[in-house]
């Protein structure tokens, strides 16, 4: 069977320091142009902030798929901060530019959480009926649809506590992100037009067409930047990323990002067909 190859990139929260010696044997430019941007190595602080956690993980992204040996591919998907990374493999923004307007995101997402209220994020293992109930009792939303058993709640810190007890009382595998704030809620408005302005001097090209949106679920189409800066107040429709993938006949899957949290989920989505996935955190370790 012909291979139609989906190339996957993570989101914040897969990354650690441990990272940081792939980013400087495969791209020790964007190391240096992280630290140059941010005034120090990210990866030093990577557990102490999302300015610190974005630009890491995007730098680790594409140093994975540059592990992979760069390969071509039919379609690019990232999720929430990897559809940055998912756009400057397939072309349509520099690597470089990526880099730029990632740090600038995880600034701007920084200061809109720590303007509000303390927000909070938990992973729930349940379908989305249950899901969106235990949002709605809570005064929380649903900010990520990851895999038919897996929905990701965001919101106040005393709604997301609450979630988890109840979660947790019904027999529910509940994790607390690792996450600042109430992100893919409007909570996350202030950071918008900032990141807005930085996306503004980046020069977008048409190889986006290959490209889905992870807020949208479709393919990035009309003004790129637009569907980027409304994204960080929007869902996360991973479920159906990887379902439009499927429909498009997508049969190997290769996660670049450091973990394999996105191999895990095409493993929980994709059920009713035989796909490869191979991830870059597997190519490294066979290498070590």
């Amino acid at each position: 069977m012909e291979a139609t190859t989906a190339i996957l990139f993570p989101g914040q929260g897969v990354g650690d320091e441990s990272a940081r010696a792939l980013v400087a044997h495969h791209r020790p430019d964007l190391l240096e142009l992280a630290t140059e941007l941010i005034g120090e190595d990210p990866f030093e602080s990577i557990g102490e902030g999302t300015r610190y956690a974005q630009p890491s993980v995007y730098c680790a992204s594409i140093a994975g798929y540059e592990l992979l040996g760069r390969p071509r591919a039919e379609y690019f998907a990232g999720h929430s901060l990897g559809d940055i990374g998912a756009l400057a493999a397939s072309g349509a923004i520099e690597d470089a530019d990526g880099l730029r307007i990632v740090v600038e995101r995880g600034i701007s997402m920084e200061e809109a959480a720590r303007a509000q209220p303390r927000g909070a994020m938990l992973a729930v293992g349940t379908d989305r009926r249950r899901a969106e109930a235990l949002a709605g009792t809570h005064g929380l939303e649903v900010a990520n649809e990851n895999s038919p058993v897996q929905f990701v709640l965001s919101g106040s810190l005393s709604g997301i506590e609450a979630a988890e007890a109840d979660a947790k009382q019904a027999n529910l595998r509940a994790k607390r992100l690792a996450i600042s704030g109430a992100f893919h809620t409007e909570a996350m408005r202030p950071a918008v037009a900032p990141f807005r302005a930085a996306l503004e001097k980046v020069e977008f090209r048409h190889a986006s067409a290959r490209t889905i949106s992870s807020t949208t679920g479709r393919f990035f189409a009309g003004d790129v930047r637009e569907v980027l800066a409304a994204a960080l107040c929007k869902s996360v429709r991973w479920l159906s990323v990887m379902r439009m993938l499927r429909d498009l006949g997508a049969n190997r899957y290769l996660d670049v990002g450091p973990g394999k949290v996105l191999a895990r989920l095409v493993s929980k989505t994709i059920t009713d067909a035989e796909v490869e996935v191979e991830t870059a955190a597997s190519r490294e370790s066979a290498l070590a």
